[in-house]
């Protein structure tokens, strides 16, 4: 099952972005600082990849308010790793299904790759091995890779605060 994404033109500076490191699951949260209302689906769409790992995007009113990862085993560093330079800025949303307008949840399996750079700053998650087509900026920190058929192929999750120090 592919995810759709609806692209409109952005009509404001793209919200800012808190993040969230659970120092005891290594769980990492991004919350999108405020999101317009749209319309679409709302409840979350959950990632899962082969090996355990996940992404789940928290959408409400069509608009994604919020990410959740986890990452097992550990991601894969890259040391070349950068954002892709051409970004447009958009407003995205996850359309609700015609077939299934009330359904608040989507678990879809598919092939995921967590990479990030050298200091943990940049990750990048690939959900096929489709090459994106363009990247999107719905937040200050958080980008959607889509393909030629608007279908969310990546995320990236911009200046990422350290994981906390172990006491």
């Amino acid at each position: 099952m592919k995810i759709p994404i609806r692209i409109e033109p952005a009509e404001e500076a793209a919200p800012g972005v808190d993040y969230r490191w659970d120092a005891d699951t290594e769980i990492l949260s991004a919350r999108v600082k405020s999101q317009a209302s749209g319309q679409g689906m709302s409840g979350s769409v959950e990632l899962e990849g082969a090996d355990g790992s996940w992404l789940i995007l928290d959408v409400a009113a069509g608009r994604i308010n919020g990410v959740e990862v986890a990452v097992w085993p550990d991601v894969q560093k890259r040391s070349s790793l950068v954002p892709p330079v051409a970004v447009e800025d958009a407003r995205v949303s996850v359309p609700s299904h015609a077939s299934q307008p009330d359904v608040a949840a989507i678990e879809v399996e598919v092939p995921l790759v967590a990479e990030a750079d050298e200091a943990e700053r940049v990750f990048h998650f690939r959900l096929s091995g489709t090459k994106r087509a363009r990247t999107l900026r719905f937040a200050r920190d958080l980008l959607l890779d889509v393909d030629g058929s608007n279908h969310l192929v990546g995320l990236w999750m911009l200046n990422v605060p350290p994981f906390p120090a172990q006491s």
